[in-house]
């Protein structure tokens, strides 16, 4: 015998349709939001605070140019401002990318180690990786928290930049994708600056607190993550000719042709809602929301500024 709702039923349902069409809700995705962020909402990069590498041109002739922006107080300033100093001595022209290491790092700096480093390089105590909970001329006090981290009590974003913490109040900044590095030898030696490294694989977060982050790569990243990988240990460049050399490395005020870059405003609703929506995919393309993401996967948006 068949079997049919009845009337009441069918228009009980038929009615509810358009409630349910009221109440889907379309998610924008974290590009959408970042596209849609007003206008003050960004902060300017000051041109000081930018490193232009230029790279030899690739194998067809093209231009390679990577561009760093150092990080701010109160974080490495002690190897920012060997950094600013090497730079301005133009230490590394004529050095080269000497190490490529899958899913790890790129390295650069003096391949001979006979170049001699300008006057005046600071010798940083390996203290100051992490910013200490007082000052003492040369660290700040920051009251910050955020989410549980898995290499930290907390991780969050602090003036434009992923960071970690512990309830003892220090903070430091993070190894995520991008970022750039003091390469050094055994403790107690923290490295001058003269060698750097850029992140270019699954974020390394073991390193943080044991080498200073100086800054990270802002465009220009696939000209390193692109490079054949090294086939000595650790990814070392074996031959002269596997080096990439390096052209020339400036300070963004003593370049002519850099554009401006911004990034956006950590504390700005934008970007609260950009951060919530990199944990939480609802955009049409996912299906299951992961419910979080490692500070890592939250990268800070930054580009360059409409003219």
């Amino acid at each position: 015998m068949k079997r049919y709702l009845p009337l009441v039923a069918i228009a009980a349902l038929c009615a509810s349709f358009p409630l349910l069409a009221q109440e889907a809700k379309t998610y924008p995705a974290p590009s959408e939001i970042v596209a849609a962020a007003k206008a003050d909402e960004w902060v300017a990069i000051e041109p000081s605070d930018l490193m232009i590498m230029d790279l030899a041109p690739d194998s067809i002739g093209r231009p390679r140019r990577v561009v760093i922006q150092l990080i701010p107080e109160p974080f490495s300033q002690g190897w920012v401002g060997n950094i600013r100093k090497l730079a301005a001595a133009k230490f590394w022209d004529g050095t080269s990318i000497n190490r490529v290491q899958d899913n790890y790092v790129v390295q650069w700096g003096d391949a001979t180690e006979k170049k001699a480093l300008p006057n005046g390089l600071a010798l940083v105590d390996q203290r100051y990786y992490r910013v200490q909970p007082y000052h003492d001329g040369q660290s700040v006090v920051l009251k910050v928290k955020g989410p549980k981290d898995n290499y930290a009590d907390w991780a969050t974003h602090l003036r434009g930049w992923q960071i970690a913490g512990d309830e003892l109040g220090g903070t430091w900044p993070t190894h995520c994708y991008g970022m750039v590095g003091v390469g050094r030898s055994l403790s107690p030696d923290t490295g001058t600056g003269a060698e750097l490294y850029t992140v270019i694989g699954h974020a390394p977060r073991h390193l943080d607190r044991n080498i200073a982050l100086v800054g990270r790569v802002i465009e220009g990243i696939e000209h390193m993550s692109s490079l054949p990988r090294g086939t000595g240990a650790l990814g070392i460049y074996e031959t002269e000719g596997e080096r990439v050399p390096i052209l020339s490395v400036r300070l963004g005020n003593d370049v002519k042709d850099v554009p401006a870059f911004e990034y956006l405003n950590t504390d700005s609703a934008s970007f609260a809602a950009y951060a919530d929506a990199r944990a939480n995919r609802r955009d049409p393309f996912f299906n299951v929301p992961a419910g979080g993401a490692d500070i890592c996967n939250i990268p800070v948006p930054i580009r360059r500024k409409a003219a």
